[in-house]
């Protein structure tokens, strides 16, 4: 899959509400609040359940009750379509 050109990044944001780009790493991020602890790491889990061996690449800071994800697909270097897709999942999750 190649990667997406800024404008068609900031086209496909509008479909992920609460993902921001990370301009200067072309990556999306959204932290999520939890209850607390045990319940960020669940929905790690159930996160870490929908993801292939051969996904893109997916950082996953935890602190507390706090759960940031960032994405991007290593091989293009940047965003691609399967990145907004997993946006779209993660965020069907939570």
């Amino acid at each position: 899959m190649s990667r997406l050109s800024l404008e068609q990044v900031k086209l496909y944001l509008g479909k992920v509400p609460g993902w921001k780009l990370v301009e200067d790493r072309m990556a999306l991020s959204r932290t999520y609040n939890c209850r607390d602890f045990a319940t960020a790491i669940s929905f790690v889990n159930r996160v870490a359940e929908l993801l292939e061996p051969d996904s893109q690449h997916v950082e996953i800071h935890l602190n507390g009750g706090m759960v940031t994800f960032t994405l991007a697909t290593r091989e293009a270097k940047g965003l691609t379509g399967k990145d907004f897709a997993l946006a779209q999942t993660i965020s069907k999750v939570s």
